[in-house]
């Protein structure tokens, strides 16, 4: 069991947040969620729960994670939509990491009923 607090920055533990996410116990009910839950898998490295929340059309064959990259801190600067009840959404956010940070307006739909990431950009 994992005490420590969720990399997403939500005050829960890991595995009561985004962990049951990454080992599959639950699914990311938002598309927040499903960002934060990203975010932490970054965080720890977990390649294929990224490629399974990627939107197949989207999705890229391989994932080549940097594993001398260190996050820091995840900033949920907007949402649209993204609620149980929609079919798509967005998260715009600020992840750092150790020596600068990503800004991204990221786009989520619904694929089998599962929130997935379809694509994102990077605002200026």
């Amino acid at each position: 069991m994992t005490t420590r607090n969720c990399p997403c920055g939500l005050p829960r533990t890991y595995d009561e947040c985004c962990g049951r996410f990454h080992s599959g116990q639950a699914q990311a009910p938002t598309a927040e969620a499903l960002m934060r839950s990203r975010y932490s898998a970054f965080v720890k490295g977990d390649a294929g729960y990224l490629l399974r929340t990627w939107h197949p059309r989207t999705r890229p064959a391989r994932l080549d994670l940097d594993p001398g990259t260190r996050w820091t801190g995840l900033e949920i600067l907007g949402t649209t939509d993204g609620s149980p009840f929609h079919t798509t959404g967005t998260v715009t956010f600020r992840a750092s990491y150790r020596g600068g940070s990503l800004h991204e307006h990221s786009r989520f739909e619904r694929s089998d009923g599962a929130w997935v990431y379809v694509d994102g950009d990077f605002p200026a």
